[in-house]
């Protein structure tokens, strides 16, 4: 696009292209193709498709075009979250809650246990993998029941903890992650494509790591219980005291023959987005694909950082645009309906002021933040004002953990639909 057009836009305008930049990289049908297996790697035996997350049903479907081999090789079953279901001819897509885990998400773990069962080692096993996969593949250890690991989620996610300290937990509940699908799949050779939605990509951590050796222990879960001071249901505490959720460990035979691929990750994305900011004449400054912590205080140090660029020009001169990623983290204390991204941005809106000059949008890639149906919003120099003017309190919903409220209120919520991809968050500061 032309750059005095992208100048021309309205900055909500602008901001959102931003973001549509970032989700488009990170679309199955661009990074997915690259990695499907080419017929003479599968030789004689069959391609077996199995996977779990937000975006696996969208990766399925590239596969199914992609594939260039005989079609009666290729079969598969895959999860994805209510929603996110698309049309495949040779693999089946079941779907199921998130981001509390449901009877047919536990139903749909059961069966792709049960599809790799028997498999030989001429089969080659196309595993796909993205974020939500944790609650997607819920698979309680033998002595745990559904509402159990139900139980183990809402704690969680309500905790303050990291999305690696969460998946460390889960880990050690499941009867599938923690490598335990791979180590299901042997003798066959397993080719994991990993979308990755978490802090430094790593992959034991997307979706709990159902392909992947962990080298963490049920005693660094129970510590993580500790540090926050969980309440879990007794069953789950005996499964970590005892040592009964150990999980897949590296070295471990079985995965000797398992590889992992990431094929598009949260840096990825922001390097698109920033090459469309780019293109448009603005100086762009990625802070880093991986910030983690309370949403509150790092949209209070984003908002720091913007000022000191709007009145001092620094670290950076304006006009600039300000790109980051990662995951933060909300501790819910009021009544509110959450979000890290809108919790986030409320914070930075305060942090600022109304300061004329900036601009911030803040969404997930996936299309929900928190368990709301909306992405994420947008705000400008008169959030504020609008926000008095219409009776809201900005700092009371923000203790209120209401940022979905608040923003929704004035109409600058960010609403996608399913994506059908999942990179984590996407943060855009804009400083004219």
């Amino acid at each position: 696009m032309n750059p005095m057009h992208e100048r021309a836009l309205a900055p909500e305008q602008f901001l959102r292209r931003l973001f549509d930049a970032a989700v488009a990289s990170a679309q199955p049908a661009h990074c997915v193709p690259p990695h499907v297996p080419a017929p003479e790697a599968v030789g004689d035996g069959r391609l077996v498709v199995i996977g779990a997350g937000k975006a696996s049903a969208a990766m399925a479907q590239v596969v199914e075009r992609h594939w260039a081999g005989d079609p009666s090789r290729l079969s598969g079953l895959v999860v994805t979250r209510y929603g996110y279901a698309v049309p495949c001819e040779r693999i089946t897509v079941l779907e199921a809650a998130h981001p509390v885990p449901d009877e047919a998400g536990l139903d749909a773990a059961r069966r792709i246990l049960a599809f790799v069962d028997g498999l030989s080692e001429s089969d080659v096993v196309l595993c796909l993998i993205s974020g939500g996969g944790s609650a997607l593949l819920p698979l309680p250890l033998e002595g745990l029941t559904l509402a159990d690991e139900q139980a183990v989620n809402r704690a969680l996610l309500s905790s303050g903890a990291t999305i690696s300290e969460m998946n460390t937990v889960r880990r050690h509940l499941s009867g599938i992650k923690g490598g335990r699908l791979a180590a299901a799949c042997h003798p066959a050779r397993v080719i994991t494509l990993l979308l990755s939605d978490v802090p430094g990509d790593h992959p034991m951590d997307i979706a709990s790591g159902p392909t992947v050796a962990d080298p963490t222990t049920c005693a660094d879960a129970m510590a993580i219980i500790r540090r926050y001071g969980i309440d879990l249901p007794p069953p789950v505490i005996d499964v970590l005291e005892s040592g009964r959720g150990e999980s897949v460990k590296p070295g471990d035979s079985r995965l000797t023959t398992s590889e992992v691929r990431l094929v598009a990750t949260p840096q990825m994305a922001l390097e698109a987005a920033a090459q469309v900011g780019r293109e448009a004449g603005y100086a762009v400054h990625i802070l880093g694909d991986a910030l983690e912590g309370e949403a509150r205080d790092v949209g209070k140090v984003l908002g720091g950082m913007a000022l000191q660029v709007a009145e001092r020009g620094q670290p950076f001169a304006a006009p600039c645009i300000l790109l980051s990623g990662g995951e933060t983290t909300v501790t819910v204390r009021g009544q509110g309906r959450g979000g890290r991204n809108v919790e986030c941005l409320l914070s930075l809106a305060i942090a600022t002021g109304g300061h004329p000059r900036i601009h911030a949008l803040m969404a997930d890639t996936d299309g929900v933040d928190g368990q709301e149906e909306v992405a994420g919003a947008v705000m400008g120099p008169d959030t504020l004002a609008r926000a008095w003017a219409s009776g809201l309190r900005p700092l009371d919903e923000l203790a209120n953990n209401n940022g979905h409220g608040f923003f929704g209120a004035l109409g600058a919520s960010v609403v996608t639909g399913p994506t059908l991809t999942n990179v984590n968050d996407f943060r855009a500061i804009w400083v004219e």
